[in-house]
């Protein structure tokens, strides 16, 4: 028996735009000056800023590459968890307003819903 189409659909929907958010954020870690300067202001070194840009496109082709095994999606998405929820410390941390940190819990939001039908899709597999 195959998963139903509403939850593979809302599978790739919800990883798309996560996806997609996460390659954004990526590429302006890595070409943008004013992001640059928003991770200096957090307090991170530059390398930090780079390292993560990879981490964030190797989650992304992780998540998005349909013959990776399940378990590796498991780790992307925890990556991306711990991600998603350092942004936000680190925005909090520093005494930056909703304008600053709002993008990490929408992204968060993408996060979840992607994380659920992935999960869902998961426990079907497991019951066949």
């Amino acid at each position: 028996m195959t998963a139903s189409k509403g939850l593979v659909a809302g599978f790739w929907i919800s990883t798309a735009l996560f996806a997609l958010q996460m390659s954004f954020t990526a590429y302006a870690q890595l070409r943008l000056p004013q992001v640059a300067e928003v991770f200096a202001h957090l307090g991170f070194p530059a390398y930090f800023r780079i390292e993560l840009s990879w981490a964030k496109l190797a989650g992304v082709a992780a998540l998005l590459v349909p013959m990776v095994p399940a378990r590796l999606k498991e780790w992307a998405y925890a990556g991306f968890a711990i991600t998603l929820f350092s942004a936000l410390v680190a925005h909090l941390a520093v005494g930056d307003g909703v304008e600053a940190w709002i993008w990490s819990v929408g992204t968060g939001v993408l996060w979840g819903a992607s994380y659920f039908f992935f999960r869902r899709l998961q426990a079907g597999a497991a019951a066949h």
